[in-house]
């Protein structure tokens, strides 16, 4: 068999310089070769990932990220320069890669090549940003990046990245984020910078587009989408405390749970108060996962997912443990013009749920 760095290709001495033009910077754009005194583009059909790896080594680029087509950077005009290259990736310039002559394709201009490296820096289209899973507020990071939808890698995303993508998506609070698994792609985004306080993504600092193999890719969950609910009592602001994660409830643990942590569930619940509320005769425990224990919410919280835990599913309990919660929005709608702590204890001991706790 014949090898392409013998019988078919040559060295390029021809070309004496190269650039990417129309891009947003000199990392990124269409590729145009100046062959003697003539700058020309390259077709598509000519020029692939290894080539594109050598050039952007040449600009001084990194490495390349992705070879796209003449939608991304305009049509060129002047010649279009058929030559295929051939190159191992590993070359320091394309004068190193050799030519053939095969596999040669009538082109024109709508089948310029177009070439992105590693050390380009892109805007993020006016910040926009989704979350691609169950909700709109739970699911893989995607930002439009470079007039397309693009994951966001994880290694140098932090909490303070997912708390803004939250506020901008008016989904809450951060819970939490983590890597799904690697998938191919024609382009990852990577190297947010963000504080923590800023409304919105785009005021960050610019990130960089890699490779998508590499790594994992950015997952986040927000408050908005976490849900609480109590259950087992018949009424909406009264039983048997669960949480939903990855899409299936659970139940909390009483370990360390205290009023403070009842009030902030009764607040997010829209259910007034927390009330004391001893565990019921008629209580039945979960059978579904112990996805928290050991809560520690300071009491001023809007959301029961702003306070620290042991982390999802980590505890030691039983259902025996789980926690009941009270509101007094089980009271109902009737006025408070004149209610007061003694008319509150005659509802709880008409509901059988112990002695007012306020």
């Amino acid at each position: 068999m014949k090898t392409k760095a013998s019988s078919l290709s040559l060295p390029c001495p021809g070309y004496t310089d190269a650039r990417l033009a129309n891009g947003t910077d000199s990392c990124s754009g269409r590729v145009e070769l100046k062959y003697l005194s003539e700058w020309g583009t390259v077709c598509d059909a000519s020029w692939d990932m290894n080539a594109s790896s050598v050039l952007c080594h040449q600009l001084n680029c990194g490495r390349a990220v992705a070879v796209v087509g003449a939608e991304w950077f305009g049509e060129g005009s002047g010649s279009i320069w058929p030559d295929v290259f051939v190159c191992e990736g590993n070359e320091t310039g394309l004068s190193e890669c050799g030519i053939t002559w095969w596999s040669r394709a009538a082109c024109s201009h709508r089948q310029d090549a177009g070439v992105i490296c590693s050390g380009s820096f892109f805007p993020l289209d006016n910040g926009t940003v989704r979350l691609s899973g169950r909700s709109r507020c739970e699911g893989e990071v995607e930002v439009l990046f470079s007039q397309r939808w693009r994951r966001v890698l994880l290694d140098s995303w932090n909490r303070s990245e997912a708390s803004v993508v939250c506020r901008q998506l008016a989904c809450g609070s951060a819970v939490g984020f983590s890597g799904s698994a690697e998938t191919e792609g024609d382009g990852c985004v990577s190297g947010f910078r963000c504080s923590g306080h800023e409304t919105h993504l785009g005021n960050c600092s610019t990130p960089q587009m890699l490779n998508c193999s590499s790594s994992l890719h950015v997952t986040i969950v927000c408050s908005g989408h976490q849900p609480v609910r109590l259950v087992g009592s018949g009424g909406d602001c009264a039983g048997r405390l669960e949480v939903s994660h990855n899409g299936s409830w659970g139940t909390v643990c009483d370990d360390s749970w205290d009023r403070e942590d009842a009030q902030v569930v009764c607040r997010q619940l829209q259910c007034g108060t927390a009330l004391r509320a001893e565990v019921p005769a008629s209580f039945h425990p979960g059978d579904v996962p112990i996805w928290l224990s050991e809560v520690g919410c300071a009491g001023d919280e809007t959301s029961l997912w702003e306070c620290p835990s042991a982390g999802w599913g980590h505890h030691d309990c039983s259902h025996k443990e789980d926690v009941w919660v009270m509101c007094s929005g089980k009271v109902g709608d009737g006025c408070d013009d004149s209610w007061d702590k003694k008319d509150a204890q005659v509802v709880c001991r008409q509901l059988d749920c112990g002695s007012l706790w306020m």
